[in-house]
Order: structure tokens, then C-alpha cells, then sequence
């Protein structure tokens, strides 16, 4: 059946067609890719009456190009990876709701972040890079913990909610009466053992990778939260 058959058809039933469709489609040459580039636009132009956006039209290489949030990478072992846009717009909406965790609990804070990240993964998680679900899983981590150090506020309210984390009280001392940034803080060991990626999972925060990436180092987990970590400082 050709594709006005189609279209026919669908219309008959009261099918009404975006007003926008997208297609990118793959040869092997640019040469060829200007060959059917024209071809194509001819018959949308002149066949079908429709309309091509000329500034989003192009004939590129694979990576150079995105599709629905994808695009692909370079070298002779093609894979399907998340552009550039969709990763900074994952980012953007990381950084929204991790600077509004300054006057809530770090268990709202989660709740918040896993139904994005469930979401997210679904659909991102076709892609074949997984070194950046892997990097940006610990990305998620160290926005959180920076989120809470800043939320804690005091080197005493950090003392405190360090020790009540189970971080042993020398480390806790040094770390609490430390003047470096919270970003900085993010990856210290006191946060890593206290606020640890298994603590994390206990509370509903889901990884953009299987459960395979946890390291030994971080299967402690703690159940309870201390006061100070569910918003002390707010």
C-alpha cells in the first residue's frame, strides 16, 4: 500500500496528522545524501503540498545531527548516545530541584528527583553509552550531598548530623570545620561514607544503571535519618 493510501485511509477514520513530523533518514555517501535530499523534498513540496523547514533540513554526518534527544557517536564503532541538548536539559532540572532542597527534607528532595530519573531512564536508557548514565548517576549523588551540606549550615549542625550518619568523629571534626565550598565538600570522603550511594537507595533513589555498578565500598546502609539531615539549617 503506498503511503497516500495510507494517508487516505487514516483520514477517513478522523486520524489528523501532526503538524510537524521529523525523519531523519541514513545513506552511505553525501553524495548520496544530496540525491535523496532533493528527491525527498520534491516530493513533500510537490506530491504531497506540504511544507519542509529548510533550517532544519540538512544532509550531515550521523553525529553531527540529533533525533528525538539521540544522536550518534564518531569512530569506526557507531553508537546510539544522548545529544548534547537533552543532556543539559537533564542537568538543568537536576540543579532546579536540588537548589529548592535547602528548606526541605532530603527524603522530599528524593521523592521529587526518582519519579524524573524513572522517567528519564526509561527512555534514555535505549542509548549505548553507558559510561554517561554511569556519569551522570554520580552526578545526581554529589548535587545531593552538596544540597546538604549547605542545608546543614554550621560546623556544629554538620558535626552533628555527620556523626549521626556514622561517620567516625574524628573525619567528622575535620570535615565539618572545613572553608572549602560545598561543591568541593560534595566529594569528600565524609560525605561519601555518610550520605554513601547505598544510604541513598534506602531513601528511593534510583540509579540510571543497574544495580551491578554499586561498589562494595557503599553497601552500608542506614534506615534512619538524623534531624539535622531533613532540614536542620531550614
Amino acid at each position: 500500500m503506498s503511503r497516500e493510501a495510507h494517508v487516505q485511509f487514516y483520514e477517513s477514520l478522523g486520524v489528523r496528522f501532526p503538524g510537524a513530523t521529523h525523519r531523519n533518514i541514513y545513506v552511505r555517501s553525501e553524495r548520496a545524501g544530496q540525491r535523496v535530499m532533493e528527491s525527498i523534498t520534491r516530493f513533500i513540496t510537490q506530491k504531497l503540498k506540504l511544507k519542509v523547514n529548510e533550517s532544519k533540513s540538512a544532509v550531515a554526518r550521523p553525529q553531527e545531527r540529533k533525533f528525538l534527544g539521540f544522536s550518534f557517536s564518531a569512530g569506526p564503532e557507531v553508537k546510539r548516545t544522548i545529544a548534547p541538548k537533552a543532556l543539559e536539559r537533564f542537568k538543568h532540572r537536576i540543579r532546579e530541584v536540588t537548589l529548592r532542597a535547602k528548606g526541605v527534607s532530603l527524603e522530599t528532595t528524593i521523592a521529587e528527583l526518582a519519579s524524573y530519573l524513572r522517567g528519564w531512564r526509561s527512555y534514555f536508557g535505549f542509548c549505548e553509552t553507558p559510561v554517561v548514565l554511569e556519569s551522570l548517576t554520580r552526578w545526581v549523588r554529589l548535587r545531593l550531598r552538596a544540597a546538604m551540606w549547605r542545608q546543614w549550615k554550621t560546623p556544629r549542625r554538620r558535626r552533628a548530623a555527620l556523626l549521626a550518619l556514622g561517620v567516625r568523629p574524628r573525619l567528622a571534626n575535620n570535615t565539618a570545620g572545613s572553608g572549602l565550598g560545598p561543591w568541593y565538600l560534595a566529594r569528600a570522603k565524609a560525605l561519601s561514607v555518610g550520605l554513601s550511594n547505598a544510604y541513598f537507595k534506602s531513601l528511593g533513589l534510583p540509579t540510571l544503571i543497574d544495580d551491578a555498578g554499586v561498589t562494595n565500598s557503599n553497601r552500608r546502609v542506614r534506615t534512619r535519618t538524623h534531624g539535622g539531615v531533613a532540614g536542620v539549617g531550614g
